[in-house]
């Protein structure tokens, strides 16, 4: 059984890691939709072609992408204690997943964008849209259920990925994970924080599904 201290301890890990999630991915969005968009608007087919915008976002969201999580959680440690002060805990894992999050959603936004109908573009310009005009009222608006549906996507990716920082002392479930239940052996505290982020995770899936669902136009 568990004792008061241990449960407290278990609390707080969902705080945490919550905290380190929820985060992240908002911080994650406000770069990574832009660069999103950016990318759409400067594709081959997008509302303003330019090749070397297109290609050096493109190489920098490759490059991230590929780098496995954990080692880039190793190799931002310098700009992580630039930016706040620390390497570990929960603040010191945000820097790596807001990096992280970014390159993953800025083609998440990419892919959702360029799924929507040209037809419906090319009907806003003449009616004398602007570009600007069309990336706001016709591209975020048509795609936003592709787009809650990545945001959801994202924010069970990361929570997995927070729990990964805890072998660096991340902080949150993860990190309680490996101090008791790899270290010291103790399998029903990993057991307990398996089930906690499983728990998590469906709740996140289950909210994001039914958001997207209930703006589905195409369900009308």
């Amino acid at each position: 059984m568990f004792d008061a201290k241990v449960i407290q301890m278990l609390l707080e890990g969902v705080r945490d890691t919550l905290y380190m999630t929820l985060v992240s991915t908002i911080i994650g969005y406000a770069v990574g939709l832009p660069l999103g968009i950016l990318l759409n608007v400067t594709g081959v087919t997008g509302l303003r072609p330019n090749r070397i915008v297109y290609r050096i976002v493109d190489v920098i969201c490759n490059i991230i992408r590929s780098i496995p999580f954990i080692i880039l959680l190793i190799l931002l440690i310098p700009f992580t204690r630039f930016v706040v002060g620390q390497s570990y805990g929960s603040n010191g894992v945000i820097v790596p997943l807001v990096v992280c999050a970014s390159a993953y959603i800025a083609r998440v936004v990419e892919s959702s964008l360029n799924e929507v109908d040209h037809g419906i573009i090319e009907a806003a310009k003449s009616m004398g849209a602007n570009n600007i005009q069309i990336v706001f009222k016709v591209l975020l608006v048509e795609a936003k259920t592709s787009l809650i549906t990545g945001f959801t996507i994202t924010t069970g990716l990361l929570l997995g990925y927070s729990a990964m920082s805890g072998t660096v002392g991340g902080g949150g479930l993860g990190d309680i994970a490996v101090r008791y239940g790899y270290h010291r052996w103790q399998a029903d505290i990993m057991i307990t924080t398996v089930i906690l982020l499983i728990i998590i995770f469906q709740i996140i899936q289950y909210i994001g599904t039914k958001i997207a669902s209930s703006l589905d136009h195409r369900k009308r």
